[in-house]
C-alpha cells in the first residue's frame, strides 16, 4: 500500500512539473510574439498581421499538444530528454516570433521548428510504449493504442507535410524576392501557413474529444494496479 501511495503521488508530482514546464515556455514565447505583434500594430503594418495571427495558432498548437500528451501518457519516471526537446522547441518558437516582418526568416525558422517537434514526437514513442507495457485495463489498452495511432500519424504524415510547406515557403521567398517581397505575395504563403494550422489545431481538439471518455478511467486502472 506504501508503495502504491508513493507511486502515485510521483505521477502527480512529474504531471505538474510537466504542466508548470509547458505553461512558463509558452509564456515566454507569448511574450515575445506581443512584442512582435505590438512593433506591428504600433507601425500599422497591416500586411503583417497574419503572422501574428499564425504565432498565436503556433502556440496553441504547441500548448494544446503537450496537455494532451500529459493527461495520456506522462508519469514516473521524469523523462529528461522529452522536457530538454521541448525547452529546445521553445526557443526556436521565441525566435520565429522576432521574424514576424521578415518573411523569409519566418518560413526557416518554422521549418525549424517543426523539425524539432517531429524529433521530439520520434523520441516520445518510447512514453507511449512504457505505458502500453504498463496498460492494466481495457480503457488503458484502448487509450495507448489511440496515442500510438496518432503519434505514428504524426510522425509519418501531419508533420513532414508541414516541414515542407515552410521549407517550399521559405524557398519560393528566396527563388522569386520580388514576387513575394516587393509585391507582398509573401500574403498567400502565411495564408496556406495559417490554414494548416488551423487544420491542425481542430485536428487535435477533435483527438482530444475522442480522447477523454477513456483517459479517466486509464489514469484509474493505472492506480489499481499499483
Amino acid at each position: 500500500m506504501k508503495n502504491s501511495a508513493g507511486r502515485s503521488e510521483l505521477d502527480t508530482m512529474i504531471v505538474e512539473i510537466e504542466l508548470t514546464l509547458v505553461s512558463i515556455i509558452q509564456g515566454v514565447a507569448l511574450t515575445v510574439l506581443i512584442e512582435s505583434a505590438r512593433e506591428i500594430v504600433s507601425h500599422r503594418e497591416i500586411i503583417f498581421w497574419p503572422y501574428v495571427l499564425s504565432g498565436l495558432f503556433t502556440i496553441f498548437i504547441f500548448w494544446s499538444r503537450a496537455v494532451l500528451h500529459i493527461i495520456t501518457v506522462i508519469r514516473w519516471p521524469l523523462e529528461f530528454g522529452h522536457n530538454f526537446l521541448y525547452i529546445a522547441c521553445a526557443l526556436v518558437e521565441a525566435l520565429l516570433f522576432a521574424q514576424v516582418a521578415r518573411p523569409q526568416s519566418w518560413f526557416w525558422y518554422g521549418a525549424v521548428f517543426i523539425a524539432i517537434g517531429w524529433v521530439l514526437f520520434v523520441y516520445d514513442l518510447r512514453l507511449i510504449h512504457a505505458r502500453i507495457r504498463d496498460s492494466a485495463g481495457p480503457a488503458s489498452n484502448r487509450l495507448c493504442e489511440m496515442v500510438r495511432r496518432d503519434q505514428w500519424r504524426n510522425i509519418a504524415v501531419l508533420l513532414p507535410g508541414v516541414f515542407v510547406l515552410n521549407a517550399a515557403c521559405a524557398m519560393s521567398i528566396l527563388r522569386w524576392p520580388e514576387f513575394f517581397l516587393a509585391h507582398n505575395a509573401h500574403i498567400w504563403l502565411v495564408t496556406a501557413q495559417l490554414a494548416a494550422f488551423g487544420g491542425y489545431l481542430l485536428y487535435v481538439v477533435r483527438f482530444y474529444l475522442k480522447l477523454a471518455p477513456f483517459i479517466a478511467d486509464a489514469r484509474a486502472e493505472w492506480r489499481e494496479k499499483l
